[in-house]
């Protein structure tokens, strides 16, 4: 019998579309269903990969659960001034998931934890973790994940008169041009930064 070949981005995929419109995972027959798997068997096999992954768990009876990145969401109760106060009002506008608002592209996105104070001016600190997405059609003015010349930094992708070129967001920093290489590997989508 000829091996299948699964493609674990696109089962993923499907497997949160799922679990999104359920509120709930998939059992293995549904994986079946959606994945287009001939058995339980070749679903079982998928779970496996994906929980290698890191992409989703199972607990101690081979349940599929999502992973604990995927399942975090909180109420959103409305707004608060940050400039002058006004009368208080709570009232529950929708329950919200971080996952499903900061990231867009879940198979292209990752977490990046900030080293250094380059960026402060841009709201980015020294700690802060930044959550990425690959691309390979940055947009001029974006913060972006850069390698140049051989180098990984954080900065704002800028054009000159005749090339592209890298700025921080501090004034202590001055602008890198390369010498070799510039290639940029993701864009900054959000910022997370925890208080004590």
């Amino acid at each position: 019998m000829p091996k299948v070949h699964i493609d674990l981005q696109t089962a993923q995929k499907q497997i949160y579309t799922f679990f999104s419109t359920h509120k709930r995972m998939p059992s293995y027959q549904e994986i079946c269903t959606i994945c287009k798997l001939g058995s339980k068997n070749t679903a079982h096999t998928l779970v496996q990969k994906l929980k290698a992954t890191g992409a989703l768990e199972t607990d101690k009876l081979g349940k599929i659960l999502p992973t604990k990145h995927k399942q975090s969401s909180i109420k959103l109760l409305g707004l608060v001034e940050a400039g002058f106060p006004t009368p208080s009002e709570e009232s529950l506008h929708e329950q919200i998931s971080l996952d499903d608002w900061v990231i867009q592209k879940k198979e292209s996105s990752y977490m990046l934890k900030v080293k250094g104070d380059s960026m402060k001016d841009a709201g980015i600190l020294d700690g802060d973790m930044v959550i990425v997405e690959r691309t390979t059609t940055p947009k001029i003015g974006q913060i972006v994940v850069a390698e140049i010349d051989g180098s990984y930094t954080l900065k704002y992708l800028r054009k000159g008169s005749s090339r592209y070129f890298l700025e921080a967001a501090n004034s202590k920093y001055k602008p890198m041009y390369p010498t070799e290489e510039l290639q940029i590997i993701a864009v900054v989508k959000a910022v997370v930064r925890k208080y004590a």
